[in-house]
């Protein structure tokens, strides 16, 4: 098992509801040719990394989700200016525009990515932190890094189950990226998201898990109808609150839980 990224059992077959009700093909078709040129565009900007101003990059990750067909609803405080650690449950691929529309963030990502044609590169020039999954001895360096960006003011994502889970299932948060929130004395901001029907109930047609693929993914969510993406900002941890990785981990993993949330609602 990976030190950074655990597996979780959830699999398509087991956890994944059907479609239910489906768009159209011709709508289905336009929703995917719509988030590929969003994807695209954006691959192309990513050189200019953090120059692009904050607002362009959330009308950005919103306009992905939505793009794909699914209705995006913020709830709860705004995240915190300057070095900060965002935390939430991990589902889908959808996740992370979602996590940037909350506030744009340096990723944490598998080092792998920087050996693919030409999205390597340009990933690795737009301030992903990259994470060796399978080398203990590394985790230091790695703490060290994410450190050092929280401490330059850096917002720095991070999915701390290490899996993506179905939504009704979900993983315990791992402690190792908690020590550099301690490490650079920065706030946690948890966010739990989570998927429903447009009656309200849960969906797990966006879950992307086990052996499931991208493009099955994108095709179930783009072939969906009345989804709805919710986010839910918890409280921020306040640094110092906690003196160990294991508390800070734990309070995280139940902030971003399962909950009644009240707050005013922001678009």
């Amino acid at each position: 098992m990976s030190v950074w990224l655990p597996s979780a059992p959830c699999t398509p077959g087991a956890c994944v509801e059907p479609t239910g009700p489906a768009a159209t093909l011709p709508r289905a078709v336009l929703r995917l040719t719509a988030v590929t040129a969003l994807l695209l565009g954006g691959i192309m900007l990513l050189p200019l990394g953090r120059r692009i101003p904050a607002g362009p990059v959330r009308w950005w990750c919103r306009a992905i989700v939505r793009a794909a067909g699914v209705r995006v609803r913020v709830v709860g405080p705004t995240a915190p200016a300057g070095g900060v650690l965002l935390v939430a449950n991990h589902i889908s691929w959808l996740d992370i525009p979602l996590l940037a529309a909350v506030r744009p963030a340096r990723m944490l990502a598998k080092t792998e990515i920087r050996q693919w044609p030409v999205a390597g590169p340009l990933v690795a020039r737009s301030g992903v932190l990259f994470i060796e999954r399978d080398r203990l001895r590394a985790l230091p360096d790695t703490v060290a890094r994410i450190a050092g960006a929280l401490r330059a003011g850096a917002a720095v994502t991070a999915f701390p189950e290490g899996s993506t889970w179905c939504g009704r299932a979900r993983g315990t948060f791992r402690r190792a990226v908690f020590q550099a929130a301690l490490d650079a004395g920065v706030p946690v901001q948890p966010v739990r998201i989570h998927y429903r029907r447009s009656d309200g109930a849960a969906s797990t047609v966006p879950a992307f898990v086990g052996e499931d693929t991208l493009l099955a993914s994108l095709w179930r969510v783009a072939t969906a109808r009345g989804l709805v993406a919710e986010v839910e900002v918890r409280d921020v941890i306040p640094p110092g609150s906690h003196h160990d990785r294991r508390s800070l981990a734990r309070a995280a993993e139940l902030s971003a839980g399962p909950g009644v949330h009240r707050e005013p609602h922001r678009t």
